[in-house]
């Protein structure tokens, strides 16, 4: 049983050394829609590229709200330290240490109106 030239066609499509060989380029329907394939494959490449530059901005969000969240914690502890020793029994612990004659009000200030 000899086989039909469509057969022969058919078996010529879906070989892999026609697909590589470029000969799938010469089909009709590939020569038909050439332009709607460009399109097809020129958007792909702009999605790709695209997802990508969304996931290093991502990436760029999450170090930079890390970094603050170092910033704040720093500041915060700074500020509490800073309100700890601008107590006035540390500076009067302070102005004892370093032997500086100074001392406390012995009466509470007072406001005078005009």
């Amino acid at each position: 049983m000899e086989r039909s030239p469509k057969a022969r066609k058919k078996e010529k499509r879906f070989s892999l050394l026609y697909i590589l060989g470029g000969g799938i380029l010469k089909e009709d329907f590939i020569v038909k829609h050439t332009r709607m394939i460009v399109l097809l494959v020129i958007l792909a490449f702009f999605f790709i590229g695209n997802r990508y530059s969304c996931m290093q901005k991502l990436k760029e969000i999450d170090r930079l709200q890390q970094q603050l969240r170092d910033i704040r914690f720093e500041a915060l502890s700074i500020s509490s330290e800073l309100t700890g020793q601008s107590r006035q029994s540390q500076i009067e612990a302070l102005v004892e240490e370093q032997g500086i004659e100074l001392e406390g009000a012995k009466s509470p200030p007072y406001e005078i109106y005009k």
